[in-house]
């Protein structure tokens, strides 16, 4: 976004390969291009959208302009020698865009092998949950995917019909709503039944209130800004996971968040 044009595959190879290698054997999760919505290339010139949001974006943009797709999937696979690297697809909506994003991934690992070059033989390849259609369905993305992250920025506007950056609707944007609890659960409990790890990439996985429940849930990572880490490690530490799932149902049986909210703050003295 800081550029006038699009990285070269051999500086998009150099900055995954620094990364990988400074990480050593600790797993990197590289998302895809996901641009459109509140991010934009001017250089690319995309089309204006009265709901750009709803939009060309993110691996919709990708399957499309499969150029840009390749190069930076080239890219990834010539550095995955140098770590523990994992891939994931944002804003997937039906198996079948997984399937074809998947078949570029394994064209370009083929090219490159006949190319002499080497790649890893155990990336994982997930998607981003942000989209209500694919966490209602994540028993079936779960036979094929390797993790999920769920994008919660988007999939609570998606979910409550609030565009998050509008104030007028900002009373709808509800972490804590049930249905939303009732979508993470259902991401997670897919992915734990085919052995499948779950993860978090959302301002809603470093919230103090959620914590508790996305524990209780059984998420197994939670990404969040740097800034969120040392008082969430605080937080978590203090908690019973135990004491903490035995109040799963009563959470997603809830009729309001605020009811969700005030729960928590009792259970956990916040």
């Amino acid at each position: 976004m800081g550029k006038n044009e699009l990285p070269t595959e051999e500086e998009q190879f150099e900055a995954y390969k620094s990364v990988l290698e400074q990480m050593e054997d600790q797993p990197v999760v590289v998302r895809t291009l996901d641009i459109g919505g509140d991010k934009e290339l001017p250089y690319l010139d995309l089309p204006d959208e009265m709901n750009p949001f709803l939009g060309y974006r993110a691996i919709r943009l990708c399957l499309e302009r499969d150029d840009i797709f390749r190069t930076q999937l080239r890219a990834l696979l010539r550095a995955s020698v140098y770590g523990n690297l994992k891939i994931m697809f944002p804003m997937i909506a039906t198996l079948e865009e997984f399937r074809q994003a998947k078949a570029i991934l394994i064209e370009e690992k083929d090219n490159l092998a006949n190319e002499g070059i080497d790649v890893s033989d155990s990336i994982e390849v997930g998607i981003m949950v942000e989209i209500p259609a694919t966490a209602v369905i994540a028993k079936q993305f779960a036979k094929e995917v390797d993790f999920f992250s769920i994008g919660t920025n988007d999939l609570i506007q998606y979910t409550l019909a609030a565009d998050r950056m509008n104030e007028r609707v900002s009373y709808l944007y509800q972490p804590y709503h049930p249905a939303i609890l009732n979508l993470i659960h259902n991401v997670i409990e897919a992915a734990h039944a085919e052995g499948k790890w779950a993860g978090m990439c959302g301002e809603m996985a470093g919230d103090s209130i959620a914590l508790p429940i996305l524990l209780g849930l059984g998420l197994d990572e939670f990404s969040m800004s740097a800034t969120s880490i040392l008082p969430a490690r605080t937080q978590l530490r203090d908690l019973s996971k135990e004491e903490i799932t035995s109040y799963k149902n009563q959470l997603l049986n809830m009729d309001t968040a605020e009811e969700v909210e005030q729960f928590i703050r009792e259970k956990t003295n916040q």
